[in-house]
């Protein structure tokens, strides 16, 4: 008689991780950057979509908590939905949904975010540690 040992079949699908995301520029053409506290990598301001929100309301909620903006929604460029492998989360993927706006007001850092950097995009590439999202799908929308 022969037995077969069965082996664990490994998903190749990674969790998802639903965000919305803003690119914000300036009016040097500069895009925002931003660090959260214990990580090493800039991204773009956003954060994960709540039960019964939508990524517009999300993006909203998040440039309010995170860097204190209120952009007029109609400002919001939308650019679609990518993914990503997540910058911060062994192992998972972000789902994002990803807006545009421009803005010419400060900003004030606030809530999870450390540090905040304006920057061409290509100076970005040149001299942080980005997120995959931004390195490889916003900075390339950009240049």
């Amino acid at each position: 008689m022969l037995f077969l040992e069965s082996l664990p079949i490994e998903s190749t699908l990674m969790p998802e991780i639903h965000i919305a995301a803003a690119i914000i520029l300036n009016e040097h053409g500069q895009m925002l950057l931003v660090r959260k506290k214990n990580t090493q990598r800039f991204m773009q301001a956003g954060g994960k979509i709540e039960a019964n929100e939508s990524p517009l309301q999300a993006i909203l909620r998040e440039l309010d908590e995170e860097i204190q903006i209120q952009p007029d929604p109609s400002s919001l460029y939308y650019h679609g939905h990518f993914s990503a492998p997540a910058a911060n989360e062994p192992n998972h993927t972000v789902s994002a949904h990803l807006y545009q706006l421009t803005w010419h007001n400060p900003i004030h850092i606030a809530a999870e975010i450390e540090e905040a950097v304006w920057l061409s995009p290509q100076d970005a590439l040149d001299t942080l540690a980005l997120a995959p999202l931004t390195e490889h799908t916003i900075i390339p929308l950009l240049i």
